[in-house]
């Protein structure tokens, strides 16, 4: 399937966002997988013509970086953190339950198109771990019973809200967030929670503060 114009047009208006060009490529890939579902062909290549280089180094970004997908992803792509703190917290467990209720392994999508599962690396959460992202979007201090109720909502068609606030999105509408072009939902949510702010609290109860760097 070929790109549209207005794909192309957007494509455009990502590189020229850059004082260099060749600067765009990673949000011109995010909105390829906003239109296709995943990197394809056709838009590595439009994304080489758009910036005066070859197929050849798209083709390395997209495959250097996980984010970038070269099989469709389902409308909810679930990722469980599995690095050290959230997996002695319950990451693995969750991992593992959610395989089982899925009936897919990792970076596998269930039947119905609906979820992708996948393990993924720390996303500087650890302050609410075990923390799950859908879409990006945290789910934290989650349970194996959690995970799976948030899943067989999204399943169901139910609105479901991040447990910072923001309502979950689809993949694509996502992935179209992450090259540039906004959604209505910036303002949902806190920025940080009580956890992440702790250090703070407590800096600010003794009266620490940063030492002076040399004038």
């Amino acid at each position: 399937m070929s790109l549209d114009s207005k794909t192309w047009d957007e494509l455009r208006e990502i590189a020229a966002r850059y004082p260099e060009a060749r600067s765009g490529l990673l949000p011109m890939l995010h909105l390829v997988q906003s239109v296709e579902g995943r990197v394809t062909p056709e838009g590595i290549e439009a994304c080489a013509e758009i910036l005066g280089i070859s197929a050849a180094e798209v083709n390395g970004v997209a495959t250097f970086y996980t984010m970038y997908k070269r099989k469709p992803v389902g409308d909810y792509h679930v990722g469980v953190c599995t690095n050290t703190l959230c997996a002695v917290m319950g990451g693995d467990v969750i991992f593992e339950r959610l395989k089982e209720h899925l009936d897919v392994g990792n970076d596998e999508t269930t039947e119905d198109g609906k979820v992708t599962l996948e393990h993924i690396e720390c996303n500087a959460a650890c302050d609410y771990a075990p923390v799950m992202m859908v879409n990006w979007e945290f789910m934290d201090n989650q349970t194996p019973e959690s995970a799976v109720q948030v899943v067989d909502d999204l399943r169901a068609g139910n609105e479901v809200h991040s447990t910072r606030g923001p309502r979950l999105c689809t993949w694509r509408e996502a992935e179209r967030v992450l090259a540039g072009f906004p959604d209505d939902r910036a303002d949902e949510g806190p920025a940080a929670g009580p956890a992440s702010l702790a250090g703070l609290k407590i800096a600010r109860e003794n009266g620490w503060t940063a030492p002076e760097g040399d004038k």
